[in-house]
């Protein structure tokens, strides 16, 4: 048996073309199969919007995304306001549904929230790649502020995807929270500037790809100047398969508190529903590029 390891970056040089949207198209990844929950709580279906994002580098390119967007947002909603936005972030192989599917899931809750937190699914132009994958993240915050009015964001990352937001979170004021899901260690150090804006942990002590204690060095070093919490799911794995939905709600109720928005009652229980079949979350990892470039469900 492999040891888990603490990082899945890498140094190589890009080899292989940036991933594209066309390559996402016709895999049903716009909005999750059950959407029963959302319509029984009365609630208006958030529209998702395929997006190509340009990136000004050294390697230039677009980085495809999709947007969860209220039906009825007007820019100039978010005009004199400090309007929040989350940003999701995937793996060391790119990907845009998220551990165990959760990504898909959350965006259509929070988006379609009476109060709503638009939401961006960012895939990356070259996995695993700390220092494009930050390129594509700044230029996703760019397009929500210059078209949105969208200048503040919560950062969700998985896996690898810890390195892009740690390394925003520590180096960027619009960034108002900082969550990850078995997170690696490595491109991580901008964590010990995050305080005192909060973050939240979250890794299972069973993961066989990122060893758990990533999670709780990362932890440590954030410091006690903030609020942080640290959730270890006893024998789960790197993408949380047996506690997915107790995983999903924290997210959205972590992204909730960083926005300002309180929720209660039949918005309360939609947000603990499931509407990703658990036999359905893993093969949508696959169908939306997750489980590439090193990362396992195990």
């Amino acid at each position: 048996m492999a040891t888990p390891k603490t990082s899945l970056s890498t140094s190589r040089p890009p080899s292989t073309p940036p991933a594209s949207l066309s390559s996402y198209s016709n895999r049903g990844l716009s909005h999750p199969s059950n959407l029963d929950p959302l319509t029984g709580a009365q609630k208006q279906i958030c529209k998702v919007k395929p997006l190509t994002i340009k990136v000004n580098d050294d390697l230039y390119g677009t980085v495809p995304a999709f947007l969860h967007i209220p039906q009825d947002y007007r820019r100039e909603q978010a005009e004199g306001s400090e309007k929040t936005a989350a940003i999701l972030l995937s793996g060391a192989g790119g990907g845009v549904v998220g551990p165990s599917s959760m990504y898909l899931s959350m965006a259509d809750k929070l988006a379609s929230l009476n109060k709503a937190i638009p939401v961006m699914r960012l895939d990356y132009r070259y996995p695993a790649r700390n220092k494009y994958c930050v390129a594509d993240v700044l230029a996703a915050m760019k397009y929500l502020e210059t078209g949105y009015g969208l200048s503040r964001f919560v950062l969700v990352g998985w896996s690898f995807g810890g390195a892009p937001v740690y390394t925003l979170g520590g180096s960027d004021e619009r960034v108002v929270g900082c969550a990850t899901v078995a997170s690696q260690t490595a491109d991580t150090d901008g964590i010990q500037s995050v305080a005192p804006r909060p973050v939240l942990l979250m890794h299972g002590t069973g993961d066989k790809t990122l060893r758990y204690s990533c999670s709780q060095r990362l932890y440590d070093e954030y410091g006690t100047e903030g609020e942080r919490e640290l959730k270890l799911f006893e024998g789960d794995d790197h993408a949380l398969t047996r506690n997915a939905r107790e995983a999903e709600t924290k997210l959205c109720e972590f992204v909730m508190k960083c926005a300002g928005v309180e929720i209660g009652g039949a918005e309360q229980d939609m947000l603990r529903e499931e509407l990703i079949g658990v036999e359905d979350r893993v093969a949508l990892m696959k169908e939306g590029g997750d489980l590439k470039g090193g990362e396992k469900v195990e």
